[in-house]
């Protein structure tokens, strides 16, 4: 099954997705549903007028929209799709820059969310830190040879998609894990290239 995908190609629109509190509102509405502005606002510790700005704004992008309410005064939100990407292969110089700066926020996040875990990795069990942690292993491949690689690991990923839309399916014990994909060139000149090998 494939995961219902909202792609960014617009320069403006992959700017406004750019804002870590715009990605924890998407990410909360994919985890947890609809939800009005001041229900994301309490459980992201924001102001509700500060939510219900950022809700709009990822409106405006095609990545929330309103749904049903229990009644006329209740307004939530939910996402558009349960998966946001985006092409980098673009030679537009503004696509290009509004990737850079989309990646740069994510990949801030992603560093966050690592820091988080360490800092409360000893309180798991010794099974669940047997299978999660920080590791990086070089790969010598050609550009076909890597997108075969990510096709690849996309189609064993794919596997488990079901799981994130209907929560029936996580099996008695499932926890959620965050798979973070990097896949950082080597510079050219060989510079730094025995940092972190192994």
């Amino acid at each position: 099954m494939s995961l219902p995908e909202v792609k960014l190609s617009d320069p403006k629109a992959l700017r406004g997705y750019a804002h870590p509190l715009r990605m924890a509102l998407i990410g909360l509405l994919r985890q947890q549903g609809p939800m009005t502005a001041t229900q994301a606002a309490e459980r992201l510790g924001e102001s509700v007028p500060n939510c219900s700005f950022h809700l709009r704004q990822l409106a405006k992008y095609g990545l929330a929209e309103r749904a049903p309410g229990a009644d006329a005064r209740e307004r939530p939100w939910r996402a558009t799709a349960l998966n946001t990407s985006w092409d980098d292969a673009s030679d537009d110089p503004q696509t290009r820059a509004a990737v850079d700066e989309l990646s740069a926020v994510q990949l801030a996040l992603y560093v966050r969310r690592a820091e988080e875990f360490l800092s409360r990795r000893a309180e798991e069990s010794t099974a669940w830190r047997a299978v999660t942690g920080f590791a990086d292993r070089p790969v010598y491949v050609t550009v076909d040879e890597m997108a075969a690689l990510r096709a690849r690991i996309d189609a064993l990923l794919t596997e488990y998609d079901d799981r994130i839309a209907d929560p029936a399916k996580r099996p008695a014990g499932s926890r959620k894990v965050s798979l973070i994909h990097l896949a950082v060139l080597a510079d050219a000149r060989g510079i730094g290239e025995q940092e972190g090998d192994r």
